[in-house]
């Protein structure tokens, strides 16, 4: 079966646990559940305005959900019990829906998954508080799953979340402090740094949790998060690609605007090789166009123009391509033969060669 297929047919499953954590409308029982007694002097109807509404209206526009598919498939690879970690796929997932929900505020962003970003349908203050709001959730999640685990096991997952939600604001912080122009002829070392910590917090999570939550300890769980690491920055990679690679009918799966990286002004890593190669003359024009966080159609596809022609594209492909084979090189001497290892290594390739 085709990643894709396999993803399409996981999803169901993963948004039924989604909503098994965070209902589409409250009742009484989960609000006594999630917030304590207390919280019942509210209105049900009032609860719903203020969180689960903004939050399923995102979450019912799709989304790949390939975090959560991750974490049954490192949890089968390592032999660890999938039908006990059905329930937890939630976790990773609704850290990841939080996260996009907030950078889409500090980015200003219009389009995500083809509809205006929640702040432009909510406002900012809903936004903010219902994704902050899930940066919290998947803790209470691991919490009231007590019963399955060891303690000591719990504790070790909650330290890998925490210790990855702190570095993921470290990411989105950089991040930010790039496009707003702090950083001047940025190497690729940093630029690969700065994914590490932006998109390559959640799979290095997602590792951590299914080894340490199948009970094979803390010194698989920080190797293979290395690994998966190195999912997340290609992820990455390919997702700067398909923002400028896409267009017509092609981009209707994206999701998100053409060009949004060139009106953002993030320096990617297409961005770092094109200054690197580009005469005077073009490199001067493309940090002029960047610095502009124009939305200009002309001048993106100018900036465009110029790094297809110094190769950025090609470039960052071939990056990603040896990211993964590199990562691999070492996941093979850490997982036995199986059928979810084979599936993995298909994950990896599917998350370079994807068109959405």
């Amino acid at each position: 079966m085709e990643i894709s297929q396999y993803l399409k047919k996981l999803k169901p499953e993963i948004d039924k646990a989604i909503e098994k954590n965070l209902p589409k409308k409250a009742d009484r029982k989960w609000l006594s559940l999630v917030f304590g007694n207390l919280a019942n002097e509210f209105k049900l109807s009032s609860v719903d305005s203020a969180l689960l509404t903004p939050l399923w209206d995102f979450l019912d526009r799709g989304g790949k959900r390939w975090r959560p598919a991750l974490f049954l498939l490192f949890v089968e690879a390592v032999g660890g019990d999938v039908k006990k970690m059905k329930n937890l796929v939630a976790v990773p997932e609704l850290f990841h829906e939080g996260s996009i929900i907030i950078d889409d505020v500090e980015d200003q962003g219009e389009l995500r998954r083809g509809k205006p970003a929640l702040h432009r349908v909510f406002g900012e203050d809903t936004a903010i508080n219902a994704g902050n709001f899930l940066y919290f959730l998947p803790l209470l999640i691991l919490a009231k799953n007590e019963n399955k685990f060891k303690k000591e096991v719990l504790l070790d997952a909650y330290q890998a979340c925490i210790q990855e939600m702190v570095n993921i604001h470290l990411g989105q912080g950089m991040d930010i402090f790039w496009h707003k122009g702090g950083i001047k002829n940025p190497k690729e070392k940093e630029y690969l740094a700065l994914s590490s910590f932006k998109t390559g917090c959640l799979p290095r999570l997602v590792a951590k949790l299914a080894v340490i939550l199948s009970g094979k300890g803390k010194g698989l769980a920080d190797r293979l998060g290395k690994l998966a690491e190195s999912i997340g920055i290609a992820f990455q990679i390919q997702d700067d690609i398909l923002d400028i690679a896409l267009e017509g009918k092609e981009r209707k799966g994206f999701g998100k605007a053409f060009g949004n990286d060139i009106k953002e002004g993030k320096i990617t890593l297409m961005v770092i090789h094109t200054l690197k190669k580009a005469n005077k003359r073009d490199r001067k024009r493309l940090v002029e166009i960047l610095g502009k966080h124009t939305d200009n159609p002309k001048e993106k596809r100018e900036a465009i123009d110029i790094i297809e022609r110094y190769g950025g594209i090609e470039y960052a492909r071939r990056k990603a391509q040896r990211i993964m084979k590199e990562a691999w090189r070492e996941m093979d001497k850490l997982l036995k033969p199986s059928p979810a290892k084979e599936k993995l290594k298909e994950f990896s390739n599917y998350i370079i060669e994807r068109k959405i």
